[in-house]
């Protein structure tokens, strides 16, 4: 997902597709640590994913304050 994506949602449906994104990234790596994944780039993929969004909320709340 791109930051421009990720601009266009809304604050309430960032944190649902956060807490998707998050839950999907740790189910990913603990079936990664029991057996390897077909592309394992995908964790890094994921784990970006979940940076951008966290910056995106923490830019709307420090711009809140």
């Amino acid at each position: 997902m791109k930051i421009a994506e990720i601009k266009e949602l809304s604050t309430s449906e960032l944190q649902e597709r956060l807490a998707a994104v998050s839950a999907e990234y740790n189910q990913m790596r603990i079936n990664h640590s029991v057996s390897p994944l077909d592309n394992p780039a995908q964790l890094t993929k994921l784990r970006r994913t979940i940076a951008r969004m966290k910056t995106v909320l923490t830019e709307r709340n420090n711009n809140n304050d």
